[in-house]
């Protein structure tokens, strides 16, 4: 699933559901970047992200679909 699925899954899985301006003022950013976050038209800067991950409590992993067993493969 890609980032924007999983980022506005995790906004309306909160309970009750986050609102995008909601979300956007707990995160410090503009609902227009929250609903652009959510329809793929951008991707998060680092400092986002992190907000992200941590407003959430996940892992910057479950965003990228990095799987647990980090081996390189040549």
């Amino acid at each position: 699933m890609p980032f924007n699925e999983k980022f506005k899954q995790l906004r309306q899985s909160k309970l009750p559901p986050l609102t995008q301006t909601d979300l956007a003022n707990v995160l410090g950013i503009t609902q227009r970047k929250v609903s652009f976050l959510e329809t793929g038209v951008t991707e998060p800067s680092l400092k986002d992200l992190q907000a992200i991950c941590l407003y959430f409590r996940v892992s910057a992993d479950y965003f990228l679909d990095l799987p647990d067993n980090l081996e390189y493969k040549k």
